[in-house]
């Protein structure tokens, strides 16, 4: 079994690492951070000139034609790099479910426009319970003479804020199973009646309350099937997940190297800190976390790519990964000392978005719930 990635694929790597080590430094990083829309447009600009959004899509949509794992070794990269950017929401959330269930003509309305960095979009999923279970789904979608006007509470909507549309889970009826009456709208974030508010999270990774009042869609704007968008949410959240798994990767992966590097230059009692036999295996229980998950990510990433069986793998690596990541934030900090445990370290920017991204579609013991219930038991 071959685990190596193709040439192309190395290629993809090394030019998105270089790209992004020169253009998105730790201080760019920290400026984002405090900047009201959390995210770079001339970043995004470049982006878009070196093909990332439309990475995924057909080229017919202005898109780069590449599978799954392509698309999760460069979320990898940007982990590395802890990018501020609504390339998750707006890529990997809303233009694959737009690609997988749209009609013609609202994929040639979005797509192209996503690919060319000229839009973005944000899932509005979660509500005031913060489940990811049907039931959690009740914000109402009611039938008028013009389409829809839909009403109630979202929560945790990243880059709300910034998107020109969102994509809203709501229900359009109610009945014995929750998983029926679910339909997703494409709804212009500009609509009146929609109102947004910013919440403060430990991710700096820009979630948002949305409110809707009565906003009004044409049903030309329904995503897929009405009354059945159950089924495209779940292949929503099994991306959003395995795009969570390949950003903790690429995070935990730079926070090692990070450490290994201190280790071998902190000295302490006349001799490098690496030289220490606890310091050595907390380097490598660390590495073995990492390697580990990035193993389960991608294996994950290449059965849903090749249309397989993958609702225990999926939730398989965002159990482990989740709690594995964290652990070798853990030992960064440790490692590090002191000023590890400072805002003004960069092990604390990727130990901030591990935190947040462990907890995103789902934490460690819902996985397992998951992966419990997909065993029979």
């Amino acid at each position: 079994m071959d685990l190596g990635f193709s040439e192309p694929q190395e290629m993809l790597r090394k030019m998105a690492r270089d790209f992004l080590e020169k253009e998105c430094p730790k201080t760019l990083v920290r400026e984002l951070q405090e900047s009201e829309p959390g995210h770079s447009p001339d970043l995004w600009r470049q982006m878009a000139e070196l093909g990332w959004q439309g990475l995924p899509f057909p080229e017919k949509y202005g898109g780069g034609e590449c599978d799954l794992i392509d698309l999760t070794l460069l979320l990898e990269e940007m982990g590395r790099a802890v990018l501020p950017s609504p390339f998750v929401s707006t890529v990997v959330l809303c233009g694959l479910a737009i690609l997988e269930a749209g009609t013609e003509e609202q994929k040639q309305q979005f797509l192209p426009q996503i690919a060319k960095g000229e839009m973005i979009l944000a899932l509005a999923w979660t509500e005031q319970n913060a489940g990811y279970d049907a039931a959690s789904i009740q914000v109402s979608a009611t039938p008028s003479q013009d389409g829809y006007l839909i009403s109630g509470l979202k929560l945790f909507v990243q880059d709300a804020h910034i998107a020109d549309y969102l994509l809203v889970a709501a229900r359009t009826s109610q009945g014995s199973d929750p998983k029926e009456g679910i339909t997703l709208f494409l709804v212009d974030a500009k609509s009146p009646g929609i109102s947004c508010t910013p919440l403060n999270t430990i991710g700096w990774d820009r979630q948002n309350e949305v409110v809707f009042d009565k906003v009004l869609v044409p049903k030309a704007n329904i995503l897929g099937k009405p009354e059945q968008g159950w089924a495209q949410v779940r292949g929503i959240m099994e991306l959003g997940v395995l795009a969570q798994c390949a950003l903790m990767v690429g995070e935990a992966q730079q926070a090692l190297e990070m450490s290994v590097e201190y280790a071998k230059q902190r000295i302490q009692f006349g001799r490098p800190i690496g030289a220490f036999q606890a310091i050595q295996h907390r380097c490598a229980d660390m590495v073995t976390d990492v390697d580990a998950s990035r193993v389960m990510t991608y294996y994950a990433a290449w059965k849903l790519s090749q249309g397989l069986p993958c609702a225990l793998d999926i939730s398989h690596a965002k159990a482990w990964v989740s709690e594995a990541c964290n652990r070798v934030l853990g030992g960064a900090h440790q490692i590090g000392g002191g000023i590890a445990c400072t805002t003004d370290s960069d092990v604390h920017l990727f130990s901030q978005r591990v935190a947040s991204q462990a907890l995103l579609f789902g934490d460690t013991n819902f996985h397992r719930k998951l992966v419990a219930e997909e065993l029979e038991l």
